[in-house]
């Protein structure tokens, strides 16, 4: 069975993704480092198959997604419900949340995060 989680070949994209973060990543993760929110490890730029998430969190099985400019218009739309539907098989939630929420409303991102916690 081929791996799934962070594949060797993805290895410097991964990185590359990391070093080179949206300003609404970096800002994203100095809320998730660290277990900050509900004491949940959360990873950035892990991927699965051959797709890269934003962040993940391996203890809720979840995934988040931010949104920004490239992901409007019909076919990024049709990518990422191809990756969800993909990650979904896995057993893995994917909650998205455009760049701006990051800035307006980071307590609903974490109350969302939460919200998952709780309920398993």
């Amino acid at each position: 069975m081929p791996k799934l989680n962070n594949r060797p070949s993805l290895r410097s994209y991964r990185k590359n993704l990391r070093n080179h973060s949206t300003a609404a990543e970096a800002t994203l993760w100095k809320l998730l480092r660290n277990k900050q929110v509900g004491g949940l490890k959360f990873r950035r730029q892990h991927s699965i198959g051959n797709y890269i998430l934003d962040f993940y969190c391996p203890q809720l099985q979840l995934a988040i997604e931010l949104d920004g400019e490239v992901h409007s218009g019909t076919y990024s739309e049709e990518k990422d419900r191809e990756r969800d539907s993909f990650l979904n098989h896995q057993g893995i939630q994917v909650i998205h949340f455009e760049n701006r929420w990051v800035y307006e409303y980071p307590q609903d991102i974490v109350e969302e995060i939460l919200k998952v916690k709780n309920k398993q």
